[in-house]
């Protein structure tokens, strides 16, 4: 159980991190390239060594380790995208979602044990998580009757007959429905990587070689990061700033165990992902609103509070069933 809190507590403070430093105007690429390098330093320093040897390059994990960390860091880019193009309501439900995946593979490939509890439990955690981040709808202004009889009498309009206008005043956009690509890609790549932390954790990791396969996986990320970002440097694309080094090292020193916990908390629980995945994306999900609801002092809706008790319930049926 302490493996499964420390998950959902620094996870949920990563999610935290990223609202506090979006407020702050924080460059996110380059507050996430310089997170992959702090989490390089953090993990060599808790494992007492850089394990990147000529050995490492010959472990039956160092591609996956390479392929995690290049998940790793187009996962973060995809969620910084999917939030400023479609929205952080959609790309929230998109993340959240991704649970369906890694529980698929579980039952699939490990024939973890299916129960109609636990099914009903899926379910229900789909709607917890859908209704919890679900935001409310806005309350739209009642026009005046004058104005509502007499369009020529609404600013911008005059001089201007016959013409339809927005509500707003603005001409409404056109959605390009080729955005929600971007949230569906978010959707696999989220439960693809959940899957693969359990596959190799399953498959090559022991109480030897666990940190060393966390610390290349950053590497990795680290590298590929640090390359993009010298692109974007030397094509004058990007300048770097005090803000986003330093909002990096915040998030990065908890990332790095906050993957860890995750894959502590796999070994704990053998034969049973299919119920621990889910139970640690529900308790993010209820953490981060919660300190939401009490730091920034955002308003939630009954359907937010329904997703919270429906989340709630689902645990309960996926951890027992």
């Amino acid at each position: 159980m302490l493996y499964l809190a420390g998950c959902i507590l620094i996870t949920a403070y990563l999610t935290i991190s990223f609202k506090i430093a979006e407020r702050w105007q924080v460059n996110a690429f380059q507050a996430i390239v310089f997170n992959y390098i702090t989490c390089v330093v953090t993990g060599s320093f808790f494992n007492g060594r850089l394990p990147v040897s000529a050995a490492s390059l010959q472990q039956p994990w160092f591609k996956w380790a390479m392929l995690m960390g290049a998940t790793f860091i187009l996962l973060f880019n995809l969620v910084a995208f999917n939030s400023r193009k479609i929205g952080v309501a959609t790309t929230a439900v998109a993340y959240k979602l991704s649970l369906v995946i890694p529980f698929a593979f579980s039952v699939v490939l490990y024939h973890e044990k299916l129960t109609f509890l636990r099914i009903v439990g899926i379910a229900t955690a789909l709607a917890g998580v859908y209704l919890t981040i679900r935001p409310s709808k806005p309350v739209a202004r009642v026009s005046r009757p004058y104005r509502a009889t007499h369009p020529e009498t609404i600013p911008g309009r005059v001089g201007r007959p016959g013409r339809a206008a927005h509500p707003t005043g603005t001409e409404s956009p056109r959605f390009n429905k080729w955005l929600l690509l971007w949230p569906v890609a978010l959707f696999i790549g989220s439960g693809l990587l959940d899957t693969m932390i359990k596959y190799v954790q399953q498959l090559y990791l022991n109480d030897s070689n666990g940190n060393d396969f966390l610390i290349m996986a950053f590497v990795s990320a680290a590298v590929l990061g640090s390359v993009m970002l010298l692109a974007a440097l030397l094509t004058g694309r990007q300048r770097i700033n005090i803000q986003s080094v330093l909002a990096g090292i915040a998030i990065g020193l908890p990332n790095y165990f906050s993957i860890w916990f995750m894959v502590e908390a796999l070994k704990q629980y053998p034969g049973n992902s299919s119920a621990v995945i889910p139970i640690i994306n529900m308790g993010i999900v209820l953490v981060s609103t919660l300190a939401a609801l009490l730091l920034f002092r955002e308003r939630l809706s009954g359907s937010n509070w329904l997703g919270i008790i429906l989340s709630l319930g689902a645990i309960a049926l996926i951890a027992f069933g």
